[in-house]
């Protein structure tokens, strides 16, 4: 069986399984990391963005066999300060907004939501609504407008 190596949340991980397991199922599965949520399998829904390297991206979609020894994948369950525990701003704020109601798609939406928020930063700009009528993450629940609200909020404290 196919051995692979990378880094999950800042340490090195590795798995034995073959080359075509999304990378979703090696995380939830093998690596017993939960906050990547499975919801379609086809890069549709967005629950399951986590970053690869810095950018959004949908393990969903992704065969492991595509994942190099270098890669850094981080999930929701990175990125809270590893010293101090300290909230993310963009945790912090989805709490300060009260936006999450079933919770579900809300791993995949703070993740995406960073993403965006850093590509603004490197692009020399402030988040946008522009931006956020790109982000295209589904919430059943539908707090959209609070998922904006907390976006724009948390930007300007990352």
């Amino acid at each position: 069986m196919p051995h692979h190596t990378f880094i999950v949340n800042g340490e090195r991980v590795s798995v034995d399984t073959e080359d075509n397991v999304r990378l979703l199922w090696v995380l939830r599965d093998l690596l017993g990391v939960t906050g990547p949520k499975y919801g379609c399998g086809l890069e549709v829904c967005k629950a399951c963005t986590s970053h690869i390297n810095g950018k959004a991206f949908n393990p969903c979609a992704v065969p492991v066999g595509d994942i190099r020894p270098t890669d850094e994948i981080t999930t929701i369950e990175g990125i809270a300060d590893r010293q101090t525990g300290a909230l993310h701003p963009m945790q912090q704020a989805w709490l300060d907004h009260d936006v999450a109601q079933c919770g579900y798609c809300q791993p995949g939406q703070i993740m995406t939501a960073i993403a965006k928020v850093r590509q603004a930063r490197a692009a020399g700009r402030e988040i946008t609504d522009a931006d956020l009528d790109d982000i295209r993450n589904i919430c059943r629940c539908g707090t959209y407008h609070r998922i904006r609200e907390a976006i724009k909020s948390a930007a300007g404290k990352m």
